[in-house]
């Protein structure tokens, strides 16, 4: 899988500290969101002969594909999102997860939700759907260790 910026910090538990520490910065949920809408612009190209079925990404309310490869040794994802704030969440999903070894993403849960006061800002959708791409990820990530 070419052309993914991740893993942009060396472990999943550092790509959470940096997360929590870049949204510190703003005094308000709006200039979050906004934050957030500007990562989702950051996603890499993903490809429109991905955008199907097979690789959507049932239990959010927008269109969401994601697309895994690898092995337990590393684990790449590429997401992507028809609603830009979902981009965003998928963004920081990527972060922390994507280009890590299997053992890793199962050993790190999504703390970086509650760090930056996602949970109660999040719709019940939006919470569903986010919900749904960290089980993907942990499925693909159980998956490859063979259980």
């Amino acid at each position: 899988m070419t052309n993914t910026p991740f893993p942009l910090e060396p472990t999943a538990a550092a790509a959470q500290a940096a997360i929590a520490d870049e949204f510190g910065f703003f005094g308000d949920w709006s200039e979050r969101y906004q934050y957030l809408i500007d990562l989702g612009h950051k996603l890499p190209e993903f490809p429109e002969a991905w955008k199907t079925e097979e690789h959507r990404l049932h239990g959010c309310q927008s269109l969401v594909w994601i697309v895994a490869e690898g092995d337990a040794e590393h684990l790449s994802f590429r997401s992507i999102s028809d609603s830009v704030i979902v981009s965003g969440l998928i963004y920081l999903a990527l972060r922390v997860y994507s280009g890590r070894s299997a053992q890793e993403i199962l050993a790190t849960a999504p703390d970086y939700i509650s760090a930056i006061g996602l949970s109660k800002h999040l719709s019940p959708t939006r919470s569903n759907g986010l919900a749904a791409l960290l089980a993907f990820i942990r499925a693909r990530a159980q998956a490859a260790i063979g259980g």
